[in-house]
């Protein structure tokens, strides 16, 4: 596992409550909150890929400025965002999506 693929299952695994499943077979590990995905990783996949959730304007931004950034794969294509690691991408890029997947399906607190 490259560096970018451990630093990115260490990201997901630092959110609070994540949930490692394995929902689809050992060949994509599926990251959840409260039961909802945040992010899963084809991991056995060359090139590995990440799928997370992202605000849809800030996804068309994001697939315009980096080729290694597409619609997400198997998944709503407006809401969604796959990820091609090692591809260049800058680290703290990938873990602050991975945070904002999360943010996106971590259930309210209440104030």
């Amino acid at each position: 596992m490259s560096t970018e693929q451990t630093a990115a299952f260490e990201a997901c695994e630092r959110q609070d409550g994540a949930e490692r499943t394995f929902p689809f077979g050992p060949q994509v590990t599926v990251f959840k909150i409260a039961g909802k995905i945040f992010a899963f990783v084809e991991h056995e996949r060359t090139p590995v890929r990440i799928t997370l959730k992202c605000d849809p304007e800030h996804g068309e931004m994001l697939r315009a400025e980096h080729p290694a950034i597409d619609r997400g794969y198997h998944m709503d294509k407006r809401h969604w965002i796959t990820i091609t690691l090692d591809a260049g991408l800058p680290q703290g890029l990938i873990e602050e999506l991975i945070e904002d997947s999360y943010d996106l399906v971590a259930p309210r607190r209440k104030a």
